[in-house]
């Protein structure tokens, strides 16, 4: 019997996309809340009382809410994947993010709570915790991060304003230097001073690129390009059989120096570059994701599956997409 998942906050961009990709595999029990009683807390409970797994995808204050509920369950509470920010920082949670390191698609797997990793910190976090972790890059470097997303990660009032004409063709926001995802990079990159961030939405639908700039002779080992290459590598090769292998790629760098925001739109993969240049001992390192791919749905449908395992389904990137044309 397949297992039974609630979406809480179904509505909404991130819940949609789940359901719209669940729905069409056909691997789980689809639990559905009638539309006018979505807000219902007693609706809610009865259905969260039903299910295997509960996907939240609901602002902060409301995951919480639905936490608090479930924890009134008892020895009936469910599974639960917080698509929020809520948790992330949660020690009690373990953050979902599978190919970080080679225990922790297991630790998903059994774990009663997960939190989704947000879309900035997941380009971020890919790119700093290997070379934090090998060494190269000492956890109290000052670093400035980079980040661009399409304008679907921004919520109904942003994607209405940029599909009605009325928004910026590009902007930068968080200028207060307090974004909620500086914390979440910090704890699960192994970064220890608090990087500047500068996120930014340009006028498409969907796509990401992350980017961090590195002087090469200012960190200890003094590494070239080469060096940071080789630590992805190591961190991020899998062998073929092990779940989630291929999601994330290290790929060599684009030979015109130029990077499309939506090479991957559609996919759960992230691809990792650094572009060096070794006269001027300076790297950018990039990541590319679909905001709502790698950094939202597809991540959360990748956990879910860790989380329920079917037969009909193997957790790893389909063979055309670990070795692209």
């Amino acid at each position: 019997m397949p297992g039974s998942i609630f979406i809480d906050g179904e509505a909404g961009t991130t819940g949609l996309q789940i359901r719209e990709i669940l729905e069409s595999s056909g691997e789980f029990q689809l639990l559905a809340i009638h539309e006018a009683r979505r807000k219902d807390p007693l609706a809610k409970l009865e259905l969260m009382a039903q299910a295997d797994l509960v996907v939240l995808c609901l602002h902060d204050d409301a995951a919480r809410a639905s936490v608090a509920l479930i924890d009134t369950l008892g020895s009936r509470q469910p599974r639960i994947l917080d698509a929020s920010s809520a948790h992330r920082v949660n020690e009690a949670w373990v953050y979902g993010f599978p190919e970080l390191a080679p225990e922790m698609a297991a630790r998903i797997g059994a774990a009663q709570r997960v939190s989704n990793p947000g879309c900035h910190a997941t380009g971020a976090i890919a790119l700093l915790a290997p070379l934090i972790a090998a060494g190269i890059v000492p956890s109290d470097t000052p670093l400035t991060i980079q980040s661009v997303s399409g304008y679907s990660g921004g919520g109904r009032a942003m994607i209405e304003a940029h599909e009605q004409g009325q928004a910026p063709r590009f902007e930068l926001y968080g200028l207060g230097l307090e974004h909620k995802h500086v914390p979440e990079i910090m704890a699960h990159s192994g970064l220890a001073c608090r990087p500047i961030f500068v996120p930014s939405v340009g006028n498409f639908r969907q796509g990401m690129l992350v980017s961090i700039g590195l002087h090469l002779d200012t960190l200890p080992s003094r590494p070239e390009a080469h060096d940071l290459l080789e630590a992805y590598q190591r961190c991020y090769s899998a062998h073929p059989s092990a779940p989630c292998a291929g999601f994330v790629q290290v790929l060599p760098p684009s030979g015109n120096g130029r990077l499309d925001a939506l090479g991957v739109n559609q996919t759960n993969r992230l691809e990792v570059r650094v572009f060096g240049n070794e006269a001027r001992r300076q790297a950018v390192l990039v990541a590319r994701l679909d905001n709502l791919g790698k950094g939202a749905s597809r991540a959360a449908v990748q956990n879910i599956r860790l989380m329920l395992p079917t037969r009909m389904h193997d957790e790893r990137a389909p063979e055309a997409a670990r070795h692209p044309a």
